[in-house]
């Protein structure tokens, strides 16, 4: 069976001297994983395609768990996120957390339209990363089935509870009820505690470390 579709490439792993095993996100089958072979040799014309963080338009023989890319073309590379070093780490962060928590032979557009529009954000440059990293983290939250709950002066979820400020509670409302299309026009003068508050919660509801995000806060020095 053949199919095509856009798939956004969380993840891309050697195999053998010029193939790559794919994880990708598409919005009517959820998470697959694709084998690209021969996708690195010389004048491949799928090599451009198959980069993590690239979103690309794929055709896949195969079924359930066993699918073969045929053909593929780039939509969006990101190529912003490669002249920003934490940026990029972040991107690989947010790759990471869309495939936690998305599973095999399920729709998720939400989702996709929520990586894509964050890697645009990042790429773009047009509004800090410092406000795009909490947003997604807590609407992928959301997403996923662990939404906060909030209190007077404080925000809970499954094991996890935590003081916060006012204008931190204002901007996680925010981010959880908001238009997504409108998700980072928020303005915050000082977002430490956010970014803290929403990491925390993300990593305690996940239940995991991430290795990009690791890299992000060494490279950003936090």
């Amino acid at each position: 069976m053949y199919i095509t579709t856009k798939a956004l490439v969380l993840r891309s792993s050697a195999y053998k001297e010029s193939s790559r095993v794919l994880t990708v996100l598409t919005s009517d089958s959820g998470k697959l994983t694709v084998a690209a072979r021969g996708a690195m040799r010389k004048n491949s014309r799928v090599m451009a395609s198959v980069q993590p963080l690239a979103f690309s338009e794929m055709t896949l023989y195969g079924a359930r768990d066993r699918w073969t890319l045929t053909e593929a073309r780039a939509i969006e590379r990101f190529e912003g996120l490669a002249l920003h070093l934490p940026r990029l780490a972040l991107g690989a962060y947010f790759a990471e957390l869309l495939e936690a928590v998305s599973d095999e032979d399920s729709q998720t557009p939400d989702m996709l339209a929520l990586g894509l529009n964050a890697l645009y954000a990042l790429a773009a440059g047009n509004r800090p990363e410092e406000l795009v990293k909490p947003a997604f983290e807590t609407r992928l939250m959301c997403l996923a089935g662990y939404s906060p709950e909030f209190g007077e002066g404080g925000i809970s979820g499954a094991g996890f509870a935590r003081d916060a400020g006012e204008d931190t509670l204002r901007a996680l409302r925010y981010i959880v009820s908001c238009n997504p299309k409108k998700l980072y026009s928020f303005e915050l003068e000082t977002p430490e505690e956010l970014a803290r508050v929403s990491e925390d919660y993300a990593l305690s509801q996940l239940d995991r470390r991430f290795g990009a995000l690791d890299y992000y806060h060494s490279v950003k020095g936090t």
